[in-house]
């Protein structure tokens, strides 16, 4: 029972995160998952990325209504993006839980201070210059180039990712800000459930967990979003104090797994 009530204020804490402040949130259901609802490390990461997945999928759809996604680029990022994904979290499997942690603590460092830096316009219906159109030969590499690249980061780590196919999507197609993390999304999603498959096969996903988690999390989401409307005004103050969460969890578990490099605090 106490599991039970620990998974779901889990997911609530990461639901209402990303319902308040958007993409980032998800950085945090691997030290949950770790160190509030008690997973070993590689069990944490397998149960989080399919815990991301399933949120990221019904992001997806909202962004899909609204008429936010370049198909085209979301499609190849996704399918090429699954290499990188399957190797990734392959190579992840195969690295100590310690090692893995205090790299990823690393990866929430760059984390925060990406939230800080400002984010570029996210650009209006009227941005079309770069349309589905544009996916020239030269595009659909670069494309292709940064999906392997990102696909393979998120399943290392066990992440969605987000954080790092917006900015490769804005890099390799040049399309508008609010197109990019609509599209980004459909990569979120299937890079999460690439690499939960992989750590299932494995026997690493606790499924009771999980669903408890992504429960709390549909439910933190939905009250997160209703603030998020009222505090508009202080995005960039929000945006702020999460990163300063993300700096404290990742000193954490840096000092939690340094030993493991051989480092002593």
């Amino acid at each position: 029972m106490e599991q039970l009530i620990l998974a779901i204020l889990s997911g609530g804490v990461v639901g209402f995160t990303l319902g308040l402040i958007g993409g980032g949130g998800s950085i945090l259901a691997t030290p949950l998952m770790l160190y509030v609802v008690g997973l070993a490390p590689h069990r944490a990461i397998g149960t989080g990325a399919l815990a991301v997945s399933v949120n990221a999928f019904a992001n997806f759809a909202g962004h899909a209504r609204k008429r936010n996604v370049r198909w085209r680029s979301a499609i190849i990022f996704s399918i090429l993006g699954i290499v990188g994904a399957l190797a990734g979290s392959t190579l992840g499997k195969q690295f100590e839980g310690k090692k893995l942690l205090f790299l990823f603590a690393i990866l929430m460092i760059a984390v925060g201070i990406l939230m800080l830096r400002r984010r570029p316009p996210a650009g209006g219906r009227g941005a079309e210059a770069v349309d589905e159109g544009s996916l020239d030969l030269r595009t659909s590499l670069q494309v292709c180039v940064a999906a392997l690249i990102v696909g393979a980061l998120s399943g290392f780590f066990g992440i969605g990712g987000g954080f790092l196919i917006v900015p490769g999507l804005l890099f390799s197609t040049g399309m508008p800000m609010i197109f990019a993390i609509g599209s980004s999304l459909l990569s979120v999603g299937t890079f999460g459930l690439t690499t939960a498959v992989n750590y299932a096969a494995s026997g690493l996903v606790s499924w009771v967990v999980a669903a408890e988690f992504i429960a709390g999390g549909v439910a933190g989401g939905l009250i997160g979003t209703r603030v998020a409307m009222t505090l508009a005004p202080r995005r960039a103050a929000l945006n702020r104090v999460f990163a300063g969460l993300v700096f404290v969890v990742a000193i954490y578990m840096l000092y939690r797994n340094a030993a493991s490099f051989g480092v002593q605090f």
